[in-house]
C-alpha cells in the first residue's frame, strides 16, 4: 500500500490501516524515544501517546512532509517533553536535598555554628525562592546539579545566551538579597 492510500484510509478511520501504521513504525519509534528517555517503559508509553495523537490529528495532516517525518516529529516532541518533565521533577528533589545536606553538615558543628548555619540556609532558601522561576531553575540546574549551559537551554527550551543571562541575573539578585539580610 502506498503512502497516499494509507493516509486516505487513516483519515477515513480505517482500523486495519491504523494497525498497519503501528506495525510499520512502532519498532523504530521505540528506539527513537528510548534514545531520549533511556527507559524502555517510558519509551513505550510515549510511543502509545504518539499513536493516539496521530489517530486524533491525522485529519489535519496536509502532506507537506512524508507521513513518517510527521510521526517522528511528534515522537521527538513528546520525548523532549518527557525529558523536561523528569528534569523538572529532579530539580525539585535536588533543591530539597541541598537543604537537607546543609542541615546535616550543620548538625556536626558546635551550637553557635549550628545556629548560624541554619540561619544561612534559611536566608539562602528565601533568597532562591524570591528569584523568578526561570532564574531559579537555571541557577539550581547549573550550580547544584552541574548541568552545562547547553543542557539547561535544552531543558528549558531556550537559547544558551538566555541561560547565561538568567544565571548571571540570579547571581546578582542572590548576592543583593543575601547582602541585605546581613545588614
Amino acid at each position: 500500500m502506498g503512502q497516499e492510500q494509507l493516509i486516505e484510509l487513516l483519515k477515513s478511520g480505517d482500523e486495519k490501516a491504523f494497525k498497519e501504521l503501528i506495525d510499520l513504525y512502532r519498532p523504530q519509534m521505540i528506539n527513537l524515544c528510548y534514545g531520549f528517555v533511556r527507559n524502555q517503559e517510558d519509551a513505550e508509553e510515549i510511543v502509545q501517546d504518539v499513536f493516539v495523537e496521530v489517530y486524533r490529528s491525522i485529519g489535519g495532516f496536509r502532506g507537506d512532509s512524508k507521513l513518517s517525518t510527521w510521526i517522528f516529529r511528534i515522537a521527538v516532541s513528546k520525548s523532549l517533553n518527557k525529558v523536561r518533565k523528569n528534569k523538572f521533577r529532579n530539580l525539585i528533589t535536588s533543591i530539597e536535598n541541598i537543604f537537607e545536606q546543609h542541615t546535616e553538615k550543620s548538625n556536626s558543628s558546635n551550637p553557635h555554628q549550628l545556629m548560624q548555619s541554619k540561619e544561612e540556609a534559611h536566608a539562602l532558601h528565601r533568597a532562591i525562592g524570591k528569584l523568578s522561576e526561570n532564574q531559579r531553575i537555571a541557577f539550581v540546574l547549573h550550580h547544584y546539579d552541574g548541568y552545562s549551559y547547553m543542557q539547561i537551554s535544552e531543558i528549558m527550551n531556550t537559547t544558551i545566551p538566555s541561560v547565561e543571562s538568567m544565571i548571571h541575573r540570579a547571581k546578582v539578585n542572590l548576592k543583593n538579597q543575601l547582602k541585605n539580610t546581613r545588614l
